[in-house]
């Protein structure tokens, strides 16, 4: 299988040691990511005030940061995979740079809406370059250990991104907020240019088109995946908060976030440890957890100790997702991994936005108690097509290029 660019003869690292510093400077960057995405929800008071708008228009700021990466991701990695890997990298650091630069300095809500937006294509095509940039740095048998480093800075942000912008906006104000991220994001800069090791883009020999990425056996069953799986996740995610009111926790949201944010860390040092030798039973077992976890929900989400077991079950089972998943499309998709990446973007980002709609109508329709019946519901067809995809996707055994050689 030729994944993309993991040949011996393509990285100074190819030993049994992970360049740690450099996965983590990968980590920081989704940390980025994800911080801009979500700080505008912990800051709708204050960003609705500054800008003289209603809440829901400033809501709008992460709907713009989405659909900037839902629309750019495949054409950029398309666009730009002949570019060296490092230059890509840096360029996507300097978007968040300038977008969030401009954010904190606007006063008007278009040219806000319009830098959000910009922000989301950086963000688009980072998350398109992450995994395959990760695997690139170490020998094809630890890819799926330096993608877990690599994916760290998720689950921390995940669980910080919202608490972070409700404390920054009461401490220093929301735009200062925003100058803090664009301070992370020129040592991220410093970071990258001394630790991670640059590239050569796909010649133009190696270059899969799009329609054949697609159609590789086994491509479409791991995005069918991404998407139920996201489903499932997100409906519960984006309505956390009247989810766990019932129970009294309206007021603990922080709390219950970082239950979460804490297991799925611990999640992600978990599937670390088994995504070489166990990629397909790690994924079921993965969604198993959570399907239980949703019916514990379903059956007693009015009890606090409820919530928070489920909380730290539910993080557990979702740290490694982003892992096994990207570990999963690339080994499919093979020279055309990086275009398969950018496709998960999409499936990811679409399912946020879908969770969204979906959520909000069981909300209106049924109330929070149908949460976790419908993510039963997706879960178990997220099972249903991992367990399909037996020979192309989510194949038994150790994973490409994992098996040990002779006599050591």
């Amino acid at each position: 299988m030729n994944s993309p660019a993991v040949t011996a003869a393509a990285s100074p690292v190819l030993d049994d040691r992970l360049p740690v510093s450099g996965l983590l400077a990968l980590a920081m960057t989704g940390f980025i990511c994800i911080v801009t995405e979500t700080l505008p929800a912990g800051l709708l008071p204050q960003i609705s005030a500054g800008l003289a708008i209603s809440q829901a228009m400033a809501g709008q700021m992460v709907t713009a940061y989405a659909l900037g990466s839902l629309l750019a991701a495949i054409p950029l990695t398309i666009a730009t995979r002949g570019w060296r890997r490092r230059k890509v990298l840096l360029l996507t650091i300097i978007g968040f740079l300038v977008f969030n630069s401009v954010t904190a300095l606007s006063s008007h809500y278009g040219l806000t809406l319009v830098a959000r937006f910009l922000a989301g294509v950086a963000a688009g095509l980072a998350w398109s370059l992450l995994a395959g940039y990760a695997r690139r740095m170490v020998a094809e048998r630890q890819q799926g250990r330096a993608l877990a480093l690599a994916m760290v800075g998720t689950p921390v942000a995940l669980s910080l991104g919202v608490p972070l912008g409700t404390l920054l906006g009461s401490t220093v104000g929301w735009r200062m907020a925003f100058w803090i991220i664009s301070a992370l994001t020129l040592v991220l800069i410093a970071w990258v240019l001394a630790k991670v090791p640059d590239y050569p883009g796909q010649s133009a020999h190696e270059r899969m088109p799009l329609r054949r990425v697609f159609t590789t056996p086994g491509v479409r069953p791991v995005l069918a995946v991404v998407i139920t799986w996201m489903l499932a996740h997100n409906i519960l995610y984006t309505y956390i908060a009247p989810f766990v009111a019932p129970a009294g926790l309206a007021a603990r949201v922080d709390l219950v976030l970082l239950v979460f944010g804490a297991a799925a860390i611990a999640g992600i040092w978990i599937t670390g440890k088994l995504v070489e030798r166990h990629l397909r039973i790690t994924v079921l077992a993965s969604l198993a957890a959570f399907a239980a976890t949703a019916v514990l929900l379903g059956l007693g989400s009015q009890l606090p100790a409820v919530i928070y077991l489920g909380m730290a079950v539910w993080g557990l089972s979702f740290g490694g997702a982003a892992t096994l998943l990207q570990t999963a499309l690339a080994d499919t998709a093979g020279s055309g991994a990086d275009v398969a990446l950018s496709m998960n973007v999409v499936a990811w980002n679409g399912a946020i936005a879908a969770a969204g709609v979906l959520g909000g109508s069981l909300l209106e329709t049924w109330g929070t108690g149908a949460f976790p019946w419908a993510m039963v519901v997706l879960l178990i067809l997220a099972m249903a097509i991992a367990w399909s995809a037996r020979t192309h996707g989510f194949r038994p055994g150790r994973r490409n290029g994992s098996t040990p050689v002779a006599g050591h």
